[in-house]
């Protein structure tokens, strides 16, 4: 499981899209014997739209996002109120749920998404957030899985969590100050002590490049070195936990 995990966390040190986040957590979870998932982070304000990072089926996921399901679904409606991980299966929510709350369910099935463990995130700022693995059916492998791997499950979850936000929510704010994508990219890359050459290698750009997004960093931040900057960086990033 260490092995497991250090490799995720590796990979998701890298990750700069939602392609690569969406590769970390399936090569993770399959690696403990979970083929399916699908991280959903609802937003604070009501007229956004929710993230998903899923291997679901994509013709499920989009279908799920245009109907809106994530207000409706009673693993998102209980996610949402509850800060513990639980299960769920094909008879979960049948009571007391509505036509369209068990519409979504036997839509759901029919992609063969019937049962799961779900765990919810909530994060100092406000977020929440849901990871769920799902499978077919509750058979012995998955059960077993689901409660050996517990707790390691709800840290990979919040590591996930936090790595999404901070690297797709679009804010690139260091001490109150706002930097360009590649500007705060290549700080990025810095922070985990890599020099501008080895930045320019791993962007594609020239090291000259590289080095210019970095000084003008620098100097928006009123600093006078990166590694100043370095320190910036890392103070704001812990100030949002």
């Amino acid at each position: 499981m260490q092995l497991v995990f250090e490799t995720f966390l590796e990979r998701l040190s890298e990750s700069v899209d939602e392609v690569d986040f969406r590769e970390a957590m399936a090569a993770a979870a399959g690696e403990l014997g979970l083929s399916a998932f699908a991280y959903l982070s609802l937003p604070v304000e009501t007229a956004a739209k929710p993230r998903l990072i899923s291997n679901y089926p994509s013709r499920w996921t989009s279908y799920y996002l245009r109907k809106r399901y994530e207000d409706f679904d009673p693993v998102i409606e209980r996610a949402r109120c509850d800060t513990c991980p639980f299960r769920w299966g094909p008879k979960f929510g049948r009571i007391g749920s509505s036509k369209l709350q068990r519409q979504v369910f036997d839509e759901a099935a029919a992609f063969g998404i019937c049962c799961g463990l779900t765990i919810p995130v909530v994060d100092r700022r406000g977020g929440v957030a849901a990871m769920t693995f799902a499978a077919d059916e509750p058979d012995p492998t998955f059960l077993r899985v689901a409660e050996r791997y517990g707790q390691a499950l709800q840290l990979m979850a919040m590591c996930f969590h936090i790595s999404v936000r901070r690297k797709l929510s679009g804010d690139r704010t260091v001490d109150g100050v706002t930097l360009t994508p590649r500007e705060y990219e290549c700080l990025q890359w810095a922070a985990r002590g890599k020099s501008a050459w080895e930045i320019g290698s791993i962007l594609g750009i020239r090291k000259r490049t590289a080095s210019f997004h970095l000084d003008n960093a620098r100097r928006k931040l009123g600093v006078r070195t990166i590694s100043q900057a370095v320190v910036l960086l890392a103070t704001s990033r812990s100030s949002t936990l």
